[in-house]
Formats: C-alpha cells, sequence, structure tokens
C-alpha cells in the first residue's frame, strides 16, 4: 500500500487570446494547460462504497467478490500507508459476468478479531468441502502485520476469525490456489507491507523508513512467500518458502529493476499446463506475469498484464469464468483519492504462445 495518486491527463491546447493595447486589438497566442479526464477501459463494479484488491472465486457457480473496504481516514498519509486504515470487508455475488454485484454487508470486522489493531488490507478466500475461509492481513498490537483466517458457513459470511494469526506468518496480500485437493498459500508486500524487514527470518527493522531494509541494488530482489496449508486450512501445511521470479536468462530479478521485481499483490492461476504468477511492480505500477512449471516456482519473467490504474496502488486477481479469462482490478475514477478506490473488470487474453495480451486500463 502506498502513496501518490497519478493526476489527471493534462493536455496543452493552443487558444487564441485577444488582448487590447493602446486602443489596438492584437492577436495573441498562448500555451494553456487544459485538464481532460481520463477514459477508461472499464466501469466500476460498485459505487456505494469504496473498495479495492479484489480476489474472485467462482463457488458453485456463483461468482464472489472477495474486496478490500476503502474509507476516509483522519490517519495522516505517510510512506509506510497509514492512511490505508480499512476495518473491515464486505462480500459481492455476482449470478454472472454481466450482473450487478450484490453487496452481501459487513462479513468480518476488526473489533471481532481478538488479535488485530488496524488495517485490515486485501484479502482473499477459498471452499473446502462445506466450510469458507477468510484469509486477510492485519496489523497486531506491535504493528506488525500477520495473517489471519476466519471461517464461515458461507460464501458471504459472516466469518469468525481465529483467536490468533497464522502461526509464523508476517506481511500482507494473502492469496489462496487450489490445485485438486492442495490449497497454496502466497503472501507479501514490501515497504509499507513489511516483507523487506524479514530478510534474516525474524522481524528487524533497521530505521524508521519502510526502505530502510531493502536489499542493494544489484542484489536479487526479496521473494514473495508460498506455503501449502494444512488440512484444516489454519495453518501453513509446511516450512513456508521463497518464490524465484528470474530473468530469461535465469538469473533473478534484481532489486533495482523496478520495472519488474516483485512489490505485492500475488496471485496465481493456472492455462494450459503452466502456471501464472502474477504481481505488482508497485512504484512503477504494473501488474506483471511470470510463468513456471509448477506452483513453487521458480517463475520466468515474461511481461505485463496491466498498465498503470488511474491512483498509485494496482491490485487484482485473474479468474476463468463460463470459458472466458478476466481480470479484476480497482482505479480510483470514482474519487480521484488514491486511498479511496473502486473496483473494475475486463476481459483477459492468453496468446497462442502462452503469453498473455497486455491491457490498457485508461484509453488513449
Amino acid at each position: 500500500m502506498n502513496l501518490k495518486s497519478i493526476s489527471r491527463v493534462a493536455l496543452f491546447a493552443t487558444i487564441p487570446l485577444f488582448a487590447i493595447s493602446c486602443g489596438e486589438s492584437k492577436d495573441t497566442e498562448e500555451e494553456v494547460e487544459v485538464s481532460e479526464a481520463p477514459k477508461f477501459l472499464s466501469k466500476p463494479l460498485v459505487s456505494h462504497i469504496y473498495t479495492a484488491d479484489p480476489s474472485v472465486h467462482v463457488f458453485d457457480g456463483t461468482i464472489y467478490i472477495y474486496p478490500s473496504h476503502d474509507v476516509e481516514s483522519v490517519v495522516e498519509e505517510d510512506d509506510s500507508g497509514a492512511h490505508f486504515n480499512m476495518r473491515d470487508y464486505h462480500v459481492f455475488s455476482m449470478t454472472d459476468i454481466n450482473a450487478e454485484p450484490v453487496d452481501h454487508g459487513r462479513a468480518l470486522d476488526v473489533d471481532d478479531v481478538k488479535w488485530a489493531k488496524r488495517q485490515m488490507w486485501a484479502p482473499d478466500a477459498a471452499k473446502k468441502g462445506d466450510k469458507y475461509y477468510l484469509y486477510f492481513p492485519a496489523k497486531d498490537f506491535d504493528d506488525i502485520f500477520r495473517l489471519g483466517v476466519a471461517v464461515s458457513d458461507s460464501p458471504t459470511g459472516p466469518f469468525t476469525a481465529q483467536p490468533e494469526p497464522i502461526k509464523g506468518s508476517y506481511s500482507i496480500d494473502p492469496a489462496v490456489f487450489q490445485e485438486g485437493e492442495e490449497y497454496y498459500i502466497y503472501w507479501g508486500g514490501i515497504w509499507g507491507g513489511q516483507l523487506q524487514k524479514w530478510r534474516t527470518g525474524k522481524y528487524l527493522s533497521t530505521g524508521k523508513s519502510p526502505y530502510a531494509d531493502e536489499p542493494e541494488d544489484d542484489e536479487p530482489a526479496i521473494s514473495p512467500m508460498v506455503a501449502k496449508l494444512s488440512d484444516d486450512m489454519l495453518e501453513f501445511g509446511e516450512e513456508p518458502k521463497r518464490i524465484a521470479i528470474l530473468d530469461q536468462d535465469g538469473t533473478p530479478i534484481k532489486a533495482g529493476d523496478h520495472e519488474r521485481r516483485f512489490f505485492e499483490a500475488a496471485w496465481v492461476h493456472k492455462h494450459n499446463d503452466k502456471y501464472y504468477f502474477s504481481y505488482s511492480t508497485g512504484d512503477t505500477h504494473n501488474i506483471a506475469y511470470a510463468i513456471g512449471d509448477s506452483p513453487y516456482g521458480p517463475f520466468t519473467y515474461q511481461g505485463v498484464v496491466l498498465k498503470p490504474v488511474q491512483g498509485w496502488t494496482n491490485h487484482h486477481s485473474i479468474v476463468k469464468i463460463d470459458g472466458k479469462w478476466y481480470i479484476f482490478y480497482h482505479d480510483t475514477e470514482l474519487s480521484g483519492e488514491t486511498h479511496l478506490r473502486n473496483i473494475k473488470m475486463a476481459e483477459l487474453e492468453h496468446l497462442a504462445d502462452g503469453t498473455i495480451k497486455t491491457i490498457e486500463p485508461i484509453l488513449k
């Protein structure tokens, strides 16, 4: 979660101005900045509340959206994203891809999570048997991000949170990928997401700045994490592993390569027996992707799925619905404020060579 919003498109127009000097008319030309609203590829799906970070799944033929819930905040904006001060989750359902999403109300509130203090950021969900599991990050009472899990008999909640966070968990943006009977959870986010503070395996901060604990530019970038979930879906079922994101020559993407390195918002989908690991590049605002032969990786960088949206953050999910692929994402069309976002969707195309056609969310 981060800071500055992308400004609206400014165009320069040359228009004639008329001035009166010494009783004579004189034509002059002056460049005047004219603000023009951007043209968006997609329209907001939800407008009565602010929503972001949409994680989407199809359960029993119904589409469910699990977003974060943006709210106005009196918390001062800073480099840790403190102004992203979300406190609860709403779940939305769609009977088909063209239906208007239905808001099923508050599914979980920070006051219902014993260990959580604030900042309920991007969640995800999974179904196993007749139970539904909501995975979410929140800061504990030491202001350290942990991952929690809450359980419900319904995909729309309400969800009951476990009394403690997942053992050994940290950072943000949990995302669950199911393959057969196995469930894999991915997570991590640098800067405000604190992943850089766990490079030694323990929380270690060498400075107040969220950038203070990053590797040098020529070192490998910080890796996102993955682990199988336990049979009961409430804990890690194995020791978490680091995910390697590689260049085409097999070397790790470097920390200084901000156009391609992992920042946050991990997501995995499978297409034609290949695993696609997609993620946000953060301060360069792309949703990038890499392809591998295993849900653990390594993943080889391929390119960009989604170009920058209006607003600082870019966060997504990719899901197959009725034989077609879609990307769900957010921008700030409704508010113009980077911490007050709205969710959207667009069709996604896998090309014949296995790559993904890049999507431009703001039309030229």
